[in-house]
């Protein structure tokens, strides 16, 4: 049984082939057009999905296809759209009139629009509307949470912007059956609370969430009994609703309005200005109102059904802060998370529920297996001969190498410090690099982090970086005792690797904190002396997990600094021609893709890029 997920018309299309229950493939549209975001229907990640989708690895005819799986229901996000329009009437007009048109062209008939998106590519001689299924939102997400993960049963909880209608779920799976037990409707959404921050503190919406909380630390939450007072009403089970007065995403082309202005002293923050102490902030205010938020929901599910695993996806599911202190508080004996939780993991869920809910498959969990998303290694891969043959189309000088050497000449250009591109196997599905198509760096130095975001990835100074650490030395250099694979968890960095602060230091506020080194390992320390920790397994990873080895063989330190192989606005690299572009547009060093090596001085300068304005800012 073949069924292909898809996820699209929103943001972070993508696509999932699932054969007889298995995740085989799985890949987000806007790394292969390199548009960050893309919504567009997925018709080059479902090409790459059933290039693989056969048998031993071979390429799936469209004829093989037993279902295709829309990961929600539009009928019901209009209907929200026209009951939210009549509610408010006649205010919100504006919002509605721009919104209609593309309903009525597109959204509202997408059966027709995805069938015939798969005639126009593949011909006319399969009816895809008789294959053509749709799931319901926070159900393709509970179902992307449990189906993948290594537990018999367990909790699960949803929580993003909005789905149809619902913006938190919570849900219990058990064996192959799935049962949403509770939900939360449009428009009182945690996620939105959180994208109305993000709006409000100058940022992009959909985009721009992870930068708050990446610039909570540099603040106090001197805002959060102001935003529980107004905004947020949070109920002893975590359960909540807001005051839409403060708000006007249901009547208007804004997050917020005149009256949250003057709630927080002033307008919103112009995109690109300077930051103040005030969104910093703002910033941690909010966090720390989602973390409560987050914890008493789970508390509430643990209570209400007695079970001992919790699953979690949707948007919110991506903060990983919140994620560690919930792991902290020990409300469950384990947690495990969608790697591609948001809407992009939709595509996935959608292929699984309709495999186990619909058509009854019988779930089993491998014990020998970390979970069902295969490390999240699922998308393209190239071979040696194909590697090769790019790079020289794209005027790359490069040097081959075996694997054993590989792995040393790049343990010992981390030692030296240098930035290096990493691109190797299959790519990674969800937004984070893993290993695969990620920038490396020594974790020791204390430049790293500014000169990488400034150099490298062109961003703002204060985004943190992750570490990559062996899993069997994570408790060595980290307050954790669980896998971390997917990059989810943040933690504290251990008290034996930090470095006492000065009084002085201690005075300090807001990004005056970044430029002191707070553990042995600065880096990837955070100023709260947190990290958002990648736990690399042999398993699932073997090349890196070597590589980890010999740089720790060679520096005593089995941690290195890990981030998205990318510039801020690119997708994160694709093929091998990506990752020589951005080398050549970045103060990138060192390239590995595959077994070729790639070291900046010996390249062509004519082929020297711009890439510090080549994409749109995020």
């Amino acid at each position: 049984m073949k069924i292909l997920g898809i996820s699209a018309y929103y943001h972070d299309s993508a696509a999932c082939l699932v054969v007889d229950g298995t995740v085989v493939a799985a890949a987000q549209e806007e790394r292969f057009t390199r548009k960050k975001h893309d919504q567009g229907f997925p018709i080059h990640a479902i090409d790459y999905c059933l290039s693989v989708g056969g048998v031993n690895g071979g390429a799936c005819k469209p004829a093989e296809i037993d279902y295709v799986v829309f990961y929600d229901k539009p009928f019901l996000k209009f209907e929200r759209l026209l009951e939210t329009y009549l509610a408010y009437a006649p205010v919100g007009f504006q919002s509605f009139a721009t919104a209609l048109p593309v309903w009525l062209k597109d959204k509202l008939f997408q059966k027709s629009v995805i069938a015939n998106a798969f005639k126009d590519h593949w011909g006319g001689q399969i009816d895809w509307s008789e294959r053509l299924l749709f799931s319901e939102h926070h159900l393709s997400h509970a179902a992307s949470a449990f189906y993948p993960s290594p537990f018999e049963e367990a909790a699960i909880l949803t929580m993003d912007g909005v789905g149809e209608w619902t913006t938190t779920s919570l849900a219990v799976g058990k064996g192959s059956d799935l049962q949403v037990l509770k939900e939360i409707h449009f428009p009182h959404s945690l996620g939105l609370l959180y994208s109305a921050i993000t709006y409000y503190t100058g940022f992009k919406v959909n985009s721009g969430e992870y930068k708050v909380m990446g610039l909570a630390p540099y603040g106090e939450p001197k805002y959060a009994q102001l935003m529980k007072d107004h905004l947020i009403d949070i109920k002893d089970d975590g359960s909540f609703s807001l005051d839409m007065s403060y708000f006007n995403y249901c009547t208007g082309l804004t997050m917020t309005n005149a009256k949250f202005d003057q709630l927080f002293g002033g307008p919103r923050r112009k995109e690109e200005s300077p930051l103040t102490q005030r969104e910093m902030d703002l910033a941690a205010s909010i966090q720390a109102v989602t973390e409560e938020v987050v914890i008493k929901l789970a508390k509430g599910i643990a209570k209400s059904t007695g079970l001992k695993n919790l699953c979690l996806a949707g948007g919110v599911a991506l903060n990983c802060v919140a994620n560690g202190k919930l792991l902290r508080e020990n409300v469950f004996e384990k947690i495990w998370i969608q790697p591609a939780a948001g809407d992009a993991g939709g595509a996935v869920g959608a292929a699984l529920g309709a495999y186990y809910l619909m058509l009854g498959g019988k779930r089993r969990v491998d014990p020998t297996l970390q979970d069902g998303m295969s490390g999240s290694y699922l998308g393209p891969e190239y071979q040696q001969d194909d590697i090769e043959q790019r790079l020289v189309s794209a005027g790359a000088k490069f040097t081959t190498h075996t694997d054993a050497q590989i792995i040393e000449l790049t343990a010992q250009a981390l030692e030296e410090g240098k930035a290096i591109g990493w691109h190797q196997g299959r790519m990674e599905f969800g937004p984070r690099s893993l290993g695969a198509r990620s920038i490396l760096a020594d974790s020791r130095s204390p430049a790293v982090q500014k000169l990488l975001n400034l150099k490298v990835k062109y961003r703002e100074s204060f985004r943190p970086f992750a570490p990559s650490v062996l899993r069997e030395d994570v408790t060595d250099w980290f307050e954790i005792e669980v896998d971390s694979p997917y990059m989810l968890l943040v933690a504290d960095v251990q008290q034996s690797k930090r470095k006492a602060m000065t009084k002085e230091q201690e005075q300090l506020f807001g990004i005056d904190k970044l430029n002191v080194p707070r553990s042995d390992i600065p880096a990837v320390t955070h100023v709260d002396y947190s990290a958002r920790v990648q736990t690399v397994h042999q398993e699932t990873n073997p090349k890196y997990h070597a590589l980890i080895t010999r740089y720790k063989e060679k520096t005593g330190c089995s941690v290195i600094v890990n981030t998205s192989f990318n510039v801020r606005g690119e997708p994160i690299v694709c093929t091998p021609e990506d990752a020589f572009r951005c080398l050549m547009g970045t103060e990138i060093e060192f390239l590995v893709v595959g077994n070729a090596i790639m070291r900046k001085e010996d390249q062509d300068p004519a082929l020297k890029l711009d890439y510090k304005n080549a994409y749109e800012l995020d």
